[in-house]
């Protein structure tokens, strides 16, 4: 039987989830894993719920959406209240961005907190680099795809205008990561 990791990125429209889970994704493959994953918005583009699923395989993968998260990413407190239960019992960890989030209780799931939207104002003067910060945590955190890897899905899915700050926000979600391991 395959080893799967089920991964989903949460928060609200206009955060760039769909893009991080793209630029994930797009990693997984390139690292040679069988990929599978959705995305699903609310009923405004903006500011409603968002969500990117995200399932790595070692192998063929027979039904390709999530069914309980192994990683749950949330930037908003509306998705980590949502999805937060849906969690792999005693395996699961929650990377939430804690100017966003108030983790609450959840036994047996291993919560990282990350100052995603603090550090991507105050370290690189963009707000909306907080989905790559968080994107580099989760990397930092559980090697789930290479850094490499993540770096070429950018230089394909991300626009070279955005690319230098993208890369360098990714980094500093890395450099936070590693911090919030130790």
């Amino acid at each position: 039987m395959s080893k799967i990791m089920q991964i989903r990125l949460s928060g609200f429209g206009g955060q760039g989830v769909v893009l991080a889970g793209t630029l994930l994704g797009e990693a997984g493959v390139m690292d040679g894993k069988f990929v599978a994953g959705s995305n699903s918005y609310g009923a405004q583009a903006r500011g409603s719920g968002c969500k990117s699923e995200i399932v790595f395989s070692d192998g063929p993968i027979d039904f390709p959406h999530l069914i309980s998260a192994d990683i749950l990413i949330a930037m908003s407190q509306g998705t980590y209240d949502l999805y937060r239960k849906d969690m792999t019992p005693a395996t699961g960890v929650i990377i939430y961005d804690d100017s966003q989030v108030t983790a609450a209780e959840n036994p047996g799931v291993r919560q990282i907190a990350i100052p995603a939207t603090e550090a991507a104002i105050k370290d690189l003067n963009n707000k909306q680099a907080a989905n790559m910060v968080l994107l580099g945590a989760l990397v930092a955190a559980t090697e789930v795809v290479s850094v490499e890897a993540v770096e070429k899905a950018m230089e394909k899915h991300v626009s070279e205008r955005f690319r230098k700050a993208n890369l360098a926000a990714f980094k500093k979600g890395m450099e936070l990561g590693k911090q919030a391991l130790a």
